[in-house]
C-alpha cells in the first residue's frame, strides 16, 4: 500500500520427514513411549523430544520409560530421561541443554514450553501425540478449566520444526494424516476468546472506549464474557451504574493486576494492612511456590505443613515469604523447604514494582502486625464474589450460583473445613477445586459489598436455618448506551 519493502526472514531449519500413524491411537501416552523406545533402539544417533500435556503425565512417562529401559538390561545404549515443565526447579530444567555423553542418547519429555519458548541443541527426533493442556475460562461458572485439547495445525508445524534445528530430522505424529488435515484447527483459539476479560475491559474503559459491543476486536470475544466482565467490574465498584469508570476503577487500572487483586490492594491501605497484602498479591501473581518431587512427596508435604496458617492459604503464602525474608533471602533455605527459589525471586520483583506504583500514588504501606483479621477483611473486599459456604451434604456451595466446589487437597484448610471461605480461583481438574482459600466472617461480605449481598430476613427462615444467611443481589445489564446498568436487581433461584 505504501510501497514498503517486504522482508522474509526464514528460520534456520533443515528438512524434516513427517510420519503419521495409519490408525488413531487409543492410548497416546503408551504409544509415545513405545515410539521413543523404537527410535532409541533403531535410529541413528540424535536426541529425542517428546511433547506431553502436563507435569503429572510427564512424571509418569519418565517413571515408565526408566522401568522399561531397566528391563532391557545393560547391553542397550543408555537413554538419559529428562523432564521439563514450568514447575520444575531451574537447576533441573537446565540439565536438558547438556549434551548426552558419547554412546548414549537423551530424551527430553516436555510440555508445550519446548514448542516455542526454548530451543534444545541436538534434537533430531520429535514425537508429537497431538495434545496440549489449555486454560479455558467459562464465563457462566466463572471457572478456569485445564482442558486437554488437540493442538492446531500451526502448533503441529511448530513442533515438527524442532527436529530440524541442528540437522535433518524426523517427526513422528501419533495421529493420522486425515486427522491433521480435517480435524485440527488451522491456528489455536486466540487467548482473548478463552479468558476472563475483566482486566481487558477495565483497560478499554480507561482508554475511553465505552461501546464494547461494537468495538473492532481482531478476534471478537463472546458477548457473554464481556457482560460477565462488566458485571464483575460493577460489583467491585470500578464501574458506576451507567457503566462508566469510577475514581476507584481508574486507580485500579494503574496496577498491572487482575481487578480483584488491585481492589484488594487499594482497600488494604484503609484497613491498615497494605504491607501484608502487597506480599500476598505478589505471591498470588506468580506460579506455584511449592515444589513437590515425586520421590520426596511426604517430606515436601511435611515441610509445607510448617507454614500452614489456621486462617488459610493467603496467610500461608505470606508466612513463606516472610520466613524467606527472615532467612536473608537464602537459596539454601529454599532447597531445604522445597520452595522454588525462582518463583520467590519473581514474587520479590513483582512486590518491588507494586511498591513503586503505591509510592507514586501516595498510598501508605502499613503493617497490620499480628492482626490477621485486617488481612482477611482486605482479601474479602476484593474477592467477595468468590465466597462459599460449607454444604451439609458434601464440599462447599458458592454463594453466587450455588455450585458445588471443594477445597484443593494442597490447601492449608483441607483438613479444617471451615464454615465460610473465600477462594482466589476455581480450577476444574478431577473436581471443581477452590485454589488459595481463606476463612471469613460472613458479616464482612455485607460490609464490603452491600450492593451485592444482604442478610436474609430471619422471619422467613425455618428455625434450623436461623444462623447467618446471605443472599446475593444481582445487577441486570442492558445493551445500548455504553452498557447502561439498570437498577433492577434480580435474584437467581
Amino acid at each position: 500500500m505504501f510501497q514498503a519493502p517486504i522482508f522474509t526472514i526464514p528460520g534456520r531449519t533443515f528438512p524434516v520427514e513427517v510420519l503419521y500413524t495409519k490408525e488413531p491411537e487409543t492410548d497416546y501416552l503408551d504409544a509415545s513411549l513405545i515410539t521413543v523406545m523404537q527410535i532409541h533402539l533403531r535410529e541413528p544417533p540424535g536426541d529425542i523430544l517428546l511433547f506431553l500435556t502436563g507435569q503429572e503425565e510427564i512424571d509418569t512417562a519418565c517413571e515408565i520409560l526408566y522401568e522399561r529401559m531397566k528391563t532391557l538390561g545393560p547391553d542397550v545404549p543408555e537413554l538419559i530421561i529428562l523432564p521439563v515443565y514450568s514447575a520444575l526447579p531451574s537447576e533441573m530444567q537446565t540439565r536438558i541443554f547438556e549434551p548426552a555423553p558419547p554412546g548414549s542418547r537423551k530424551v527430553v519429555i516436555a510440555t508445550n514450553i519446548a514448542e516455542t519458548s526454548l530451543t534444545i541443541d541436538g534434537i533430531y527426533y520429535v514425537v508429537d501425540p497431538g495434545f496440549v493442556k489449555q486454560k479455558v475460562y467459562n464465563s457462566k461458572t466463572g471457572m478456569d478449566s485445564l482442558v486437554v485439547t488437540p493442538i492446531s495445525q500451526a502448533q503441529a508445524k511448530q513442533r515438527a520444526g524442532r527436529a530440524g534445528r541442528t540437522g535433518p530430522g524426523k517427526c513422528y505424529r501419533l495421529y493420522t494424516e486425515r486427522a491433521y488435515r480435517d480435524e485440527m484447527l488451522p491456528t489455536p483459539v486466540p487467548e482473548i476468546q478463552r479468558t476472563n476479560l475483566a482486566t481487558t475491559v477495565l483497560q478499554l474503559k480507561t482508554m475511553g472506549i465505552n461501546d464494547l459491543l461494537h468495538f473492532d476486536f481482531m478476534d471478537a470475544p463472546p458477548v457473554e464474557s464481556l457482560i460477565m466482565a462488566l458485571e464483575q467490574l460493577h460489583s467491585l465498584s470500578a464501574l458506576d451504574d451507567e457503566g462508566l469508570l469510577t475514581r476507584l476503577g481508574r486507580r485500579m487500572a494503574e496496577f498491572p493486576l487482575e481487578p480483584n487483586l488491585s481492589k484488594m490492594l487499594i482497600m488494604s491501605v484503609a484497613l491498615q494492612c497494605s504491607d501484608e497484602i502487597l506480599t500476598i498479591v505478589s505471591m498470588l501473581s506468580v506460579q506455584n511456590v511449592f515444589y513437590r518431587p515425586k520421590d520426596k512427596q511426604a517430606l515436601a508435604d511435611q515441610k509445607k505443613a510448617k507454614f500452614n496458617q489456621p486462617e488459610g492459604d493467603h496467610l500461608t503464602l505470606l508466612a513463606v515469604y516472610n520466613s524467606w525474608k527472615n532467612n536473608k533471602f537464602s537459596n539454601a533455605w529454599c532447597y531445604e523447604n522445597f520452595v522454588q527459589i525462582r518463583t520467590l525471586k519473581r514474587a520479590q520483583d513483582v512486590r518491588k514494582q507494586l511498591l513503586g506504583i503505591m509510592d507514586r500514588h501516595k498510598l501508605d504501606v502499613v503493617s497490620a502486625e499480628r492482626n490477621t483479621v485486617k488481612v482477611q477483611k482486605a482479601i474479602c473486599s476484593g474477592f467477595f464474589r468468590n465466597a462459599a459456604k460449607k454444604d451439609p451434604q458434601e464440599g462447599y456451595r458458592t454463594l453466587v450460583d450455588s455450585q458445588v466446589v471443594y477445597i484443593h487437597p494442597s490447601s492449608a484448610l483441607f483438613n479444617r473445613q471451615p464454615e465460610w471461605v473465600i477462594y482466589h480461583e476455581l480450577v476444574q481438574t478431577t473436581k471443581e477445586y477452590m485454589r488459595e482459600v481463606t476463612t471469613i466472617d460472613p458479616k464482612w461480605l455485607v460490609e464490603f459489598a452491600p450492593a451485592f449481598f444482604k442478610f436474609s430476613d430471619p422471619t422467613k427462615l425455618s428455625k434450623f436455618k436461623k444462623n447467618q444467611r446471605l443472599e446475593p443481589l444481582y445487577n441486570k445489564y442492558e445493551e445500548p448506551n455504553a452498557w447502561r446498568i439498570s437498577r433492577v436487581r434480580r435474584r437467581r433461584n
